[in-house]
């Protein structure tokens, strides 16, 4: 791996489903994906918990000389981004936000519902968002611990905690904003409970933004070659790294 890669990190395999929508417009960078899953979930940790976390794997991005950093994961963009961008000024930190703004330029009449974890529910990053783009058809769901059993992969825990907590929801909703970057990993099983809904998730624009960025700062890979992809895990699990390069290439 040379030392002009992309740092790419969540508290878990989430951050897969951002890297997939990057690696679809930049395939000839090269990337380091860290998931901090011996920390998983960030959801309920302080903010002072999770500045650390998020700025001892930026840390360790800096050691390996990365040019760019993603921050791959909604809660830890709410609690760290804009401290981290000041504690590191020499590069650039890209980090993804509930697509609600999404809703708003493409379906603002539309009753929408937001899925996230409590801490980016409850940050004031997100309620700055909230409140500049709320059409008043909004619903907010705190998906306390569903993180959590999407990173466990436990198929049954994840049906039913879905059929429990959105039925409320079935036949209301048009929109679902994916808050969390594991939730699209379980699309498939929130439209199996909620119908023919439209998803939206902060990835895509996330992807654009930091090939602007590296556009801008004359930083893209002038190879032609596909990038490398290096995982790391901290609790060092075999298994997460088999799900997350069986993720990427699916």
């Amino acid at each position: 791996m040379n030392n002009n890669s992309i740092g790419v990190f969540d508290s878990g395999i989430g951050g897969a489903t951002v890297l997939k929508e990057i690696i679809k417009i930049l395939p000839n960078e090269n990337y380091i994906f860290y998931s901090d899953s011996i920390h998983n979930p960030y959801g309920d940790k302080s903010d002072d918990k999770i500045l650390e976390f998020c700025d001892d794997i930026v840390k360790e991005f800096l050691d390996k000389k990365c040019k760019a950093i993603v921050i791959a994961c909604n809660t830890a963009s709410a609690k760290s981004a804009d401290r981290l961008r000041k504690k590191y000024p020499q590069i650039p930190i890209i980090a993804i936000e509930p697509a609600y703004k999404m809703v708003h330029d493409f379906a603002y009449d539309k009753t929408t519902l937001i899925m996230a974890t409590k801490g980016t529910i409850e940050s004031e990053k997100f309620h700055k968002l909230y409140d500049k783009y709320n059409n008043h058809k909004t619903y907010l769901m705190e998906c306390v611990g569903l993180a959590d059993i999407i990173e466990q992969n436990d198929e049954e825990k994840i049906d039913k905690y879905l059929n429990e907590n959105l039925k409320e929801y079935i036949g209301k909703v048009q929109n679902v904003v994916l808050g969390c970057t594991h939730y699209p990993l379980i699309q498939d099983k929130i439209k199996n409970v909620l119908g023919n809904v439209e998803f939206f998730n902060g990835a895509p624009n996330l992807a654009r933004h930091l090939k602007e960025v590296l556009t801008e700062e004359n930083m893209l890979t002038d190879s032609t070659k596909k990038g490398n992809i290096e995982f790391i895990d901290s609790s060092n699990s075999e298994l997460k790294k088999e799900r997350f390069f069986n993720y990427l290439l699916f």
